[in-house]
C-alpha cells in the first residue's frame, strides 16, 4: 500500500509529544489499546519520504476569570496607568489652576496665567510638582478602579440579581463612594505637598524635600489637614464620573449604536468609552469644584479653617473661581482616564467597562 494511503502516518512525530497535556493523554491511551496492526516491510517503513511540517506547539491562552483576584489586580494596574500618567500629564493646567484660586489678584485669567508662570519660572516650572501628582495619583488610581469594581459586585451580591438590575445607578453610587474613601486616604498626603510645593515658589523643588520640610512644618498629621475638605471634593466626583459614565455608556449602545457592544470592534468600543468618560468629566468638574477650591486654599495657607475660605473666596468664587479651566482640564482628563483603563483591560483580556447590567442582575438574564 502506498504511504499517500495512510493518512494516520502523515507524520513522522507523534501527535502527542507536541499536543496539549490532556490530548497526549488521550493519545496514549489509544495507543495503548489499539489492536496490533500489520507492520510494513523494511523498504516500506524506510522508503525516502516527503517532509512533513509539524505545526509548533500551541496552548489555549488563558483568559482572566472575571471578579478573580486577577480580575481585580488587573483593574488595580489599569487604575494606576490611567489616573498617574493623566494627572501628571495635565501638571501645567493643574498648576496654573491652583494659583488662580490662591491667588486671583495676579492669576486673574487662564493665558495670563501661563504667561506669569513662564515668565517668573521658566519652562520647567509649569511641571512643579510632577512627582507628588504622579505618585499620589497612581495610588489613588489603583484604588478608585480597583476598589470600585470590588465593591459594584459586593453589593450587586447583597442586592441579588433582581434589585441589582432595578437600582443599578444605586449600586453605581455606593461602589464609587466605597472606593473613593480609600482612594483619598492614599492621595491625601501627596496633594498636601503638591499644592504647597505649587504655589509657593521657593517652598521645595519636589516631594523629596517638600514632604520632610511640610512634616517639620506642620506634623505628619498636618499631611491629612485636607482630607475631610479632600473627601467633599473627590467623593461627589467619583460618584458621578462612575455612575454618569455607565449610564452614559449604556445608553449609546442602546440608542445610538445598531450592533450589540459583543459585537461591535474593540476600538469602536474605547472610542465609547472616551466619549462617555468625557461628558462624565463635565459634570464631576462642576460637582466637586466648590472642593476643590477649599482644598486648594486649605493647604497652601497653615492654620486657615473652611470658614477662613469661605470669608476670603465668597460664596460665589468658591463655585466659579477656576472653572471653566477645570471643566476643560477635567473632562479631558476624564475621557482619557476611562480609554486608558479600558484599553489595558483589552489588553490583558477582559471587556471594556459600562453597556452591561450589574453582575447579579447579568446572572439574572442568563437564568
Amino acid at each position: 500500500m502506498a504511504l499517500s494511503e495512510k493518512p494516520s502516518r502523515n507524520s513522522l512525530i507523534p501527535s502527542f509529544l507536541y499536543s496539549s497535556t490532556s490530548t497526549r493523554t488521550m493519545a496514549v491511551e489509544k495507543m495503548l489499546q489499539a489492536r496490533p496492526t500489520a507492520v510494513s516491510s523494511d523498504v516500506e517503513a524506510f522508503a525516502p519520504r516527503k517532509a512533513v511540517v509539524v505545526p509548533s506547539p500551541t496552548e489555549p491562552s488563558k483568559k482572566i476569570e472575571m471578579y478573580s483576584p486577577a480580575f481585580y489586580a488587573a483593574c488595580t494596574a489599569g487604575g494606576i496607568l490611567s489616573c498617574g500618567l493623566t494627572h501628571m500629564a495635565v501638571t501645567p493646567l493643574d498648576l496654573v489652576k491652583c494659583n488662580m484660586q490662591i491667588d486671583p489678584a495676579k492669576y486673574k485669567s487662564i493665558s495670563s496665567g501661563f504667561g506669569i508662570l513662564l515668565k517668573e519660572q521658566g519652562v520647567k516650572g509649569f511641571f512643579r510638582g510632577w512627582v507628588p501628582t504622579l505618585l499620589g495619583y497612581s495610588a489613588q488610581g489603583a484604588c478608585k478602579f480597583g476598589f470600585y469594581e470590588f465593591f459594584k459586585k459586593y453589593y450587586s451580591d447583597i442586592a441579588g440579581p433582581e434589585y441589582a438590575a432595578k437600582y443599578k445607578t444605586l449600586i453605581y453610587l455606593a461602589g464609587s463612594a466605597s472606593a473613593e474613601v480609600i482612594a483619598d486616604v492614599a492621595l491625601c498626603p501627596f496633594e498636601a505637598v503638591k499644592v504647597r510645593v505649587q504655589t509657593q515658589p521657593g517652598f521645595a523643588r519636589g516631594l523629596s524635600d517638600g514632604l520632610p520640610k511640610f512634616v517639620r512644618s506642620e506634623g505628619a498629621l498636618g499631611l491629612y489637614k485636607g482630607l475631610v475638605p479632600l473627601w467633599g471634593r473627590q467623593i461627589p466626583y467619583t460618584m458621578m464620573k462612575f455612575a454618569s459614565f455607565e449610564t452614559i455608556v449604556e445608553n449609546i449602545y442602546k440608542y445610538g449604536i445598531p450592533t450589540p457592544k459583543d459585537q461591535c470592534s474593540k476600538s469602536l468600543q474605547l472610542g465609547v468609552s472616551f466619549a462617555g468618560g468625557y461628558v462624565a468629566g463635565v459634570f464631576c468638574a462642576i460637582v466637586s469644584h466648590p472642593a476643590d477650591n477649599l482644598v486648594s486654599f486649605l493647604n497652601n495657607a497653615k492654620g486657615a479653617t473652611v470658614g477662613d475660605a469661605v470669608k476670603k473666596l465668597g460664596w460665589w468664587g468658591l463655585f466659579t473661581r477656576g472653572l471653566p479651566l477645570r471643566i476643560v482640564m477635567i473632562g479631558t482628563l476624564t475621557g482619557a482616564q476611562w480609554g486608558i483603563y479600558d484599553a489595558f483591560k483589552v489588553f490583558v483580556g477582559l471587556p471594556t467597562t459600562g453597556g452591561v447590567a450589574p453582575p447579579a442582575a447579568t446572572e439574572l438574564a442568563k437564568v
